[in-house]
């Protein structure tokens, strides 16, 4: 289920502040350093660095192409 569009142009990643894309049911960080992936509940992000996923490079680039 996607989260609000109004809210999820205002959020951001909360360890590198760049801008995030929803790709695939998770909020990924366009931040190509930190690759972070951070899930969603239902229509709830889940915004904590600790419950996220570092993302391998080629991971991570294939879902900024996707998103």
């Amino acid at each position: 289920m996607a989260i609000d569009p109004v809210l999820a142009e205002i959020l951001v990643c909360p360890l590198s502040k760049a801008s995030l894309k929803e790709v695939d049911g998770s909020l990924v960080s366009t931040d190509p350093e930190t690759r972070m992936r951070y899930r969603i509940e239902g229509t709830i992000p889940v915004m904590l660095v600790e419950e996220a996923e570092r993302m391998p490079m080629d991971e991570w680039k294939e879902a900024m192409a996707r998103g």
